[in-house]
């Protein structure tokens, strides 16, 4: 297949092209940087990888849980190019979520078969989910079963069972907050994941025409009131033990 993916979820910006056996990928920097460089990459690595978008089968993209901004802009993007795509007549758009391809990065570059995959959502929580791949399996998700719906929490809420994985980008913010006795890999929902999951994806059904693509957002506040933040600081500044002199 000719497939184009990205995603903006996180602090890093990721775009992979497939053609064929190829494939085509770039890392970069994320956050606000990723809505000017975004479209420039995707055609320079389309250009590279000898496709168009008239050539394209699909465009995926990280759909979410993870940055408000970074998921907006993965959608626009997706939708647009995908409208404009075979002289208008559009491809589809595959709508990937972001743990889940944390937990086929971690399989792909760790070997983790079992996973709590974790995203820092910020204002103290994290995205979690649990993740466990069976080779074989014909589902909606390919070989990885998941849990029905995705947690919001804090560090201290993610429970990882014994002989699991607990992989993502939360291990540096929260430290030992963070699920302590499981074993840590960092992995993040890279765009070469995303390739790997859309053929079984899409042969579900999970395509959709750009009309319908839609982020995924488990948090329906994106930010703490100034209220808020004093209080979070109190509450950390008590819980902090005074230093020995």
């Amino acid at each position: 297949m000719n497939l184009l993916a990205f995603d903006t979820s996180t602090d890093t910006l990721s775009i992979a092209v497939q053609h064929g056996d190829g494939v085509w990928q770039h890392q970069g920097p994320g956050g606000a940087q990723a809505s000017a460089t975004l479209i420039p990459t995707v055609r320079a690595l389309i250009a590279q990888a000898g496709l168009s978008f008239d050539t394209l089968d699909a465009i995926a993209f990280g759909r979410g849980p993870g940055s408000f901004t970074g998921l907006r802009t993965a959608c626009a993007v997706a939708q647009g190019l995908a409208f404009g795509a075979r002289g208008g007549q559009g491809v589809p758009v595959l709508p990937v979520d972001t743990l889940l391809a944390v937990a086929e990065e971690a399989r792909a570059q760790h070997g983790c078969t079992q996973v709590v995959a974790v995203l820092d959502a910020r204002m103290d929580e994290v995205y979690h989910t649990r993740c466990r791949y069976v080779p074989g399996l014909q589902a909606a998700g390919g070989p990885w079963v998941t849990d029905a719906d995705f947690g919001l929490g804090k560090p201290e809420s993610v429970q990882a069972p014994a002989d699991w994985t607990v992989a993502g980008n939360a291990l540096a913010p929260y430290g030992e907050r963070l699920a302590p006795g499981a074993r840590h890999v960092t992995a993040l929902p890279t765009a070469a994941a995303l390739l790997r999951l859309a053929p079984a994806l899409i042969a579900a059904g999970a395509a959709v025409p750009a009309s319908d693509a839609l982020p995924r957002y488990i948090r329906d506040k994106v930010a703490q009131t100034t209220a808020e933040r004093a209080a979070l600081r109190a509450a950390q500044a008590m819980a902090t033990p005074p230093s020995t002199p």
